[in-house]
C-alpha cells in the first residue's frame, strides 16, 4: 500500500484527536463502563473523519479503503480498544452495507447524520445461540401491511444501550439459511424493544454492550437494506471491512505498548542491573517487535489488492481472514510476553498491558473466532473435509449433468 502525504494528514488529524479528545478520558470511561457516544462521534463528524469512504452526496470524503486503514491505525493510539471498537462499528460495521446497497432514501435517512457525528448506530447480528454461525440467526421479520414485524433476540451489541439505530440481520423467509436473512435499519426506539440489560465484560470496559429483545417491533419495508434474501451476502461483505479495520487498530497499540516495556524496564532493576539488560529480555522485545511489524505489512498488502480491484472475492476475504486471525494471536503473545516483564506492576487493573491484555483478548473471538478465520483460509487454499469435498464433487456434477 502507497502511503502518500493524503494518508499521513489524515493518521495525524486521528492520532491528534485521540491523544486530545480520547486519552484524556479514557479512565474515566473505563470505570463507568460507557463512553459518551453521542458526544465523541459529533467532534469526529465535525472533523470530517465518520465517512473516509462513504460517498460524497452523502457527507463523506469518497476515498479509497487505504485511508480507512490509515485512519483505523491511527486510532490504535488510543490507550483502550473499547472506543476505537465502538467506532469502527460506525464507520465499518453498521454501515458498509448501507452506503452500498442501500436506497437514496434510506441513505439520507440513516447513512448521513451517522457521517455527520449526529447519531450512534450499532450492528445486529449475533445472537446467544448464533455468534460465529452466523447462518444459525433466528431473530424473525415477517410482513404485515407495509411494514415488518420483527420478534427476536441480539446479544454482545457494541454501542448497544445507546444508539439510535442497528443495521439488523433478520431472517425474512423460511428458506435456506445463506438465503433467507436480510439487513433491516431498525430504529431502536421501536416500541417492542428492551435493550436494558448491559453486559459486563472482561475487557472493553468503556464500550457498552447490550442484549437487545425484540415484540413484535414494527419497522417500515422501506428499511430494507438492498434486497430481501440477500443479507447473509451483504454481512459477509461486511465482514472483510470489520476484519481490515480490527487489525489496523491493533498495530499502534502494540508498537506503543512495546515502547512502554523498553522504558519500564530500562529503569527497574534487579540484581544489580536493569531488567532490559537482560539478553533475553531484549531480544524477545525485537522479536515482539518484529511480529507486530509483520501484521501491518499484512494489512497492507491486503489493503492494496483490495483496492485495486484485481482480485476475486474469495482471495480478499481469505487475505481479511489472514489479518484478523494474525493480529488477534499476535496481541495475545505480546500481551503476555510484555506483562511477565513488567511483573507485579504489571498485573495491577489499570496497568496499560493488563488493561490491553483483557480488552485484546476479544479479538480472536469476535467479528467472527479464531476458528472461523482458520475456516474460511482453508476454504480458498482449496483444503475441505472428505464430507464437504463429496458433496462439493457431487454438486459439481450435478450441475454438468444439467
Amino acid at each position: 500500500m502507497l502511503v502518500t502525504h493524503e494518508h499521513l494528514e489524515l493518521y495525524r488529524t486521528t492520532k491528534k484527536f485521540v491523544e486530545d479528545e480520547l486519552n484524556p478520558h479514557v479512565d474515566e470511561w473505563e470505570a463507568a463502563g460507557i463512553w459518551p457516544a453521542r458526544e465523541v462521534l459529533k467532534k469526529m463528524g465535525d472533523l470530517g473523519l465518520l465517512g473516509v469512504t462513504k460517498p460524497v452526496e452523502f457527507g463523506g470524503m469518497g476515498l479509497d479503503y487505504s485511508y480507512e486503514v490509515m485512519f483505523a491505525q491511527a486510532l490504535g493510539n488510543c490507550t483502550c480498544g473499547g472506543i476505537p471498537m465502538g467506532i469502527g462499528v460506525q464507520t465499518d460495521m453498521a454501515t458498509p452495507a448501507l452506503a452500498r446497497f442501500g436506497s437514496a432514501e434510506l441513505k439520507r435517512e440513516y447513512l448521513a447524520p451517522a457521517i455527520a457525528g449526529d447519531v450512534c448506530v450499532s450492528i445486529a447480528v449475533s445472537e446467544a445461540g448464533a455468534g460465529s454461525d452466523v447462518a444459525g440467526v433466528k431473530t424473525f421479520a415477517r410482513k404485515e401491511g407495509g411494514d415488518y414485524v420483527i420478534d427476536g433476540s441480539k446479544m454482545w451489541i457494541t454501542n448497544g444501550t445507546q444508539s439510535d439505530w442497528a443495521c439488523m440481520l433478520v431472517n425474512t423467509s423460511e428458506g435456506k439459511p445463506h438465503l433467507n436473512k436480510s439487513l433491516i435499519i431498525v430504529p431502536m426506539d421501536a416500541k417492542g424493544i428492551d435493550r436494558r440489560t448491559k453486559l459486563d465484560k472482561l475487557g472493553m470496559r468503556s464500550s457498552d454492550t447490550a442484549m437487545i429483545f425484540l415484540d413484535g417491533v414494527r419497522v417500515p419495508q422501506r428499511n430494507l437494506v438492498g434486497q430481501e434474501g440477500m443479507g447473509f451476502m451483504y454481512q459477509m461483505m461486511q465482514f472483510q471491512e470489520e476484519r481490515l479495520f480490527g487489525a489496523a487498530t491493533g498495530i499502534d497499540g502494540l508498537f506503543n505498548l512495546i515502547q512502554q516495556t523498553i522504558d519500564y524496564t530500562g529503569q527497574r532493576q534487579a540484581f544489580g542491573q536493569s531488567i532490559l539488560d537482560n539478553q533475553y529480555v531484549h531480544f524477545r522485545l525485537a522479536e515482539l517487535r518484529t511480529e507486530v511489524e509483520a501484521v501491518k505489512a499484512l494489512v497492507y498488502q491486503t489493503t492494496q489488492e483490495y483496492i485495486s480491484g484485481k482480485h476475486t472475492p474469495e482471495h480478499i476475504a481469505m487475505l481479511a481472514s489472514m489479518c484478523k486471525l494474525k493480529i488477534g494471536r499476535v496481541s495475545r503473545e505480546v500481551t503476555d510476553a510484555l506483562m511477565q516483564f513488567w511483573g507485579g506492576q504489571g498485573y495491577m487493573w489499570e496497568n496499560p498491558v493488563a488493561r490491553a491484555y483483557r480488552d485484546t483478548r476479544l479479538v480472536s473471538i469476535g467479528g467472527g473466532a479464531d476458528e472461523i478465520m482458520l475456516g474460511i483460509i482453508c476454504k480458498a487454499m482449496g483444503i475441505l473435509p472428505s464430507k464437504k469435498k463429496f458433496e462439493a464433487r457431487r454438486a459439481a456434477e450435478s450441475k454438468a449433468a444439467a
